[in-house]
């Protein structure tokens, strides 16, 4: 089956069987939606360019180029808690070949009354889905709550925290320190706000350099840590890290926010995260965390061609008996070998050897 499917076609085998696993049921959902959907939560998407059509009705529709914003508008006020896994084509600006593209995506939705364990279950399966994909892999996380919290904590006003956080998310450590030259912070919040752009493995080394005192921010960081500590126990300890440079959506993400890559794809394969904030701007009032697998770039993966385009030709005469033929065809094929049943010895294609049938007998042609 390998030598068959595309990268991204075996990549959603594997996280189908994988969600299947944990309990999550499949949701299907519409190629269109209402493009003011898109128009009022443009910063939620990936990219914000979405094709557009006129309905017959004269409603102005769209091609999905997001899956989260489609479930989350279509689902009710849950208080228990839902799992949902998807497998969709969404329709948006490929970052491989800057055109629009229909691109196959997987991922995940865990809604309604969400805790701690259903955080880490998401995040461990996000681990899961990458180590799917490739043996190779790395899995970045943050906290909103813990960001917000520590720039509140350092003194810092809205806007500032606003730009800060900006300068975080580029890790632009001179931005920041510019930002004391023109007297808008001090060159105390300028370091605190400097020790996010570090890069963290040890949990116990953050809590100690971030120093906590609100309710708020501990509450953040302790929540965080039974995640990392969790998902260290599962043994994934070398393949996360901590990098608060993903916190730059706080209007949507509102706890853990992450993004995973692996190794052959130069931008990241995975992205994440609790999302409550989005739900109550959608009017919900569930709690929601859950990602998606892009898979428009794994064609980088494992893409040499291979050796041959089929392993047998078997060439047979326009009068053999067809179950002569099927019966040959099933033969050669039986240890999952690859078989074209061709009149003639193709000149385009590459094969391993080429077979002739005449009567029921197989020789080389």
């Amino acid at each position: 089956m390998e030598t068959i499917l595309k990268n991204e076609e075996l990549a959603v085998f594997k996280l189908r069987s994988l969600y299947s696993k944990y309990g999550y049921t499949q949701y299907k959902m519409s190629t269109f939606e209402e493009y003011d959907l898109y128009v009022r939560n443009k910063d939620f998407l990936i990219s914000d360019r979405v094709i557009t059509f006129t309905d017959t009705n004269g409603k102005l529709l769209a091609l999905k180029p997001d899956v989260t914003l489609s479930i989350i508008n279509h689902l009710g006020n849950e208080n228990s808690v839902q799992k949902l896994y998807y497998n969709e084509n969404v329709y948006r600006v490929s970052g491989e070949s800057k055109r629009f593209k229909e691109i196959m995506q997987t991922g995940l939705e865990c809604v309604g009354n969400i805790g701690v364990y259903e955080i880490c279950e998401v995040t461990s399966l996000a681990c899961e889905s990458l180590k799917a994909i490739s043996s190779q892999y790395m899995l970045e996380l943050s906290h909103a709550g813990i960001v917000l919290a520590y720039l509140k904590e350092s003194g810092l006003n809205e806007e500032n925290i606003k730009t800060v956080n900006e300068y975080i998310s580029l890790k632009n450590e001179g931005a920041i320190n510019q930002m004391v030259l023109e007297s808008k912070i001090t060159e105390d919040q300028a370091e605190k706000a400097c020790l996010l752009i570090n890069n963290y493995t040890d949990i116990n080394k953050l809590e100690n350099d971030l120093m906590l005192k609100s309710d708020e921010g501990k509450n953040a960081f302790n929540e965080f840590k039974t995640v990392i500590n969790a998902l260290n126990e599962c043994g994934f300890s070398k393949n996360i890290t901590i990098n608060f440079s993903l916190s730059n959506n706080m209007r949507y993400y509102s706890g853990i926010v992450f993004k995973g890559y692996v190794k052959g794809i130069p931008t990241g394969v995975l992205s994440g995260g609790q999302y409550d904030a989005l739900m109550r701007k959608l009017k919900k009032n569930s709690s929601a965390i859950g990602f998606a697998v892009y898979l428009d770039g794994f064609e980088r993966l494992n893409n040499s061609l291979p050796e041959y385009d089929v392993d047998y030709v078997l060439v047979v005469n326009k009068n053999e008996d067809p179950i002569n033929v099927l019966s040959a065809q099933k033969e050669l094929s039986k240890n999952g070998e690859t078989v074209l049943v061709s009149y003639e010895i193709p000149k385009k294609i590459k094969y391993k050897k080429a077979v002739k049938l005449n009567k029921k007998e197989l020789s080389d042609a």
